[in-house]
């Protein structure tokens, strides 16, 4: 029998494996700005290896984002991706520097973009041109 923590680590895996490529994508929004959020706050607390640990994912979820971009299907893919190498340095600095302010930095850079893609993905769906591509 499986305790609370496995059902719900179950139930999150099957969402994500159920999920459309748009919702995938605000998925990894919002739990990049849950890491930078918690970041911040860790920051603030000076408890340096929580502030650490969430930047650190924060870095991987934009790794992940930088990888589902195609700049072939897109032609805003490469002014994305050098949004996010932005943020991606900020992040190494917020931890390195331990400054929550550049933490607030990056907040305010993916936030919008996270708000951007929530809208996008609820949209009404245009006529498909062959394939599913989102950046």
């Amino acid at each position: 029998m499986m305790n609370p923590a496995q059902k719900l680590a179950q139930l999150n895996r099957e969402a994500i494996l159920s999920a459309s490529p748009a919702r995938l994508l605000t998925m990894l929004y919002d739990r990049l700005l849950v890491d930078l959020n918690r970041a911040e706050a860790a920051q603030l607390a000076a408890d340096w290896a929580v502030a650490s640990e969430n930047l650190v994912h924060a870095q991987a979820i934009i790794s992940e984002l930088v990888s589902s971009l195609n700049s072939e299907a897109w032609s805003g893919a490469p002014a994305l991706h050098g949004i996010y190498a932005f943020a991606t340095q900020l992040l190494i600095d917020a931890n390195v520097k331990r400054d929550p302010a550049l933490t607030r930095q990056a907040i305010g850079i993916m936030e919008p973009l996270r708000q951007t893609w929530h809208e996008a993905a609820s949209a009404p769906a245009a006529p498909s041109t062959g394939g599913v591509h989102i950046g």
